[in-house]
């Protein structure tokens, strides 16, 4: 679909978030339909997780998304998805490749919301691919069962912080979750939720830099618990590193049951954002060092810095491997 005013920001880049929304619903398209291949009970597919994706060119108002996804491997009880996405220029015919991304689905019962389906298998080209698929999926099974294991963080308001301090960027958005927002099982799309999550990581990394700001690359973002129709969302914000040219964001949503729901605030959602600021020319620039004042605040940078250390040293090593 061709991108307009209202899916960018001020200076016309395209919000990340609008971008994964997009990715999040060929996924879903594609996997519920191959889940209701066979004949047996009905069923739509829920996001579980999204792998670390690169935004690897900025698109544009009135340039045209293609998205295209296919299924790459499935177990017993999940789908993988591959999405790739291209824009083009509608004018000139230019196309380029902006995003890559992998992404987890689950089978749900369109009779019972908590019953998990089993997946029709595909036919793979070769063994070495499904040999692939099964090391990518227990890779992901273990790193969703960490992140939630230390997923207990809250961020608190901070009176009076200083310039860029972790207190003086973060930020939060409450959203009461619709029926527009939602599935035919009434659980809120990934989607929305990684749009939302995309919002709030871009207002941290402009409060933090004070120039236009854009998504470099999302950590994979990992869906814990199924969000209700009815619940209050809270998507909070914060900074955890800065190298000299980008912005590592620290992004969770909480729920809470607001309508006939007894259950108590619970954590549905984490990632980490990456961000860097741009000229008017829509060059990189220097961004403001994160200044930390507390040890949970070191801690977190330095956690931030090997995170960072080690994509640099990955992607050197494919730069490398694609040289040769």
């Amino acid at each position: 679909r061709i991108m307009r005013p209202d899916d960018a920001n001020i200076a016309g880049n395209v919000h990340g978030g609008t971008i994964l929304k997009m990715i999040e619903e060929a996924g879903a398209i594609i996997s519920t339909r191959h889940c209701n291949s066979q004949a047996g009970e009905p069923c739509v597919a829920a996001l579980a997780r999204v792998e670390r994706t690169d935004f690897l060119s900025p698109m544009c108002i009135g340039e045209v998304a293609n998205v295209s996804a296919e299924i790459t491997y499935t177990s017993r009880h999940s789908v993988e998805v591959q999405v790739n996405v291209m824009s083009e220029n509608i004018l000139t015919g230019a196309k380029k490749v902006t995003n890559k991304a992998s992404l987890w689905y689950v089978p749900l019962s369109l009779k019972n919301v908590n019953k998990v389906l089993e997946v029709p298998p595909i036919q793979y080209a070769r063994k070495e691919q499904e040999d692939e698929g099964k090391k990518r999926y227990e890779e992901q099974k273990l790193d969703r069962l960490e992140t939630k294991q230390r997923n207990g963080d809250v961020i608190l308001p901070v009176i009076n912080p200083e310039p860029h301090t972790v207190g003086y960027s973060q930020s939060s958005l409450i959203h009461l979750v619709g029926p527009s927002d939602c599935t035919l099982l009434g659980f809120v799309h990934g989607g929305v939720t990684m749009k939302l999550m995309d919002e709030v990581a871009g207002i941290v990394a402009a409060r933090h830099c004070k120039t236009n700001i854009v998504t470099a690359s999302v950590d994979a973002i990992n869906f814990h618990e199924k969000i209700k129709k009815g619940c209050v969302i809270t998507v909070s914000g914060r900074m955890t590193f800065t190298s000299n040219k980008s912005m590592e964001i620290e992004v969770f949503v909480d729920a809470d049951p607001f309508v006939d729901e007894p259950r108590e605030r619970y954590r549905a959602v984490s990632a980490f954002f990456t961000y860097v600021s741009l000229s008017k020319e829509g060059k990189p620039l220097p961004v403001p060092q994160l200044l930390t004042e507390t040890e949970d605040e070191k801690r977190r940078f330095e956690e931030g810095k090997g995170r960072y250390l080690q994509t640099k040293a990955k992607r050197q090593a494919q730069m490398q491997q694609a040289a040769q």
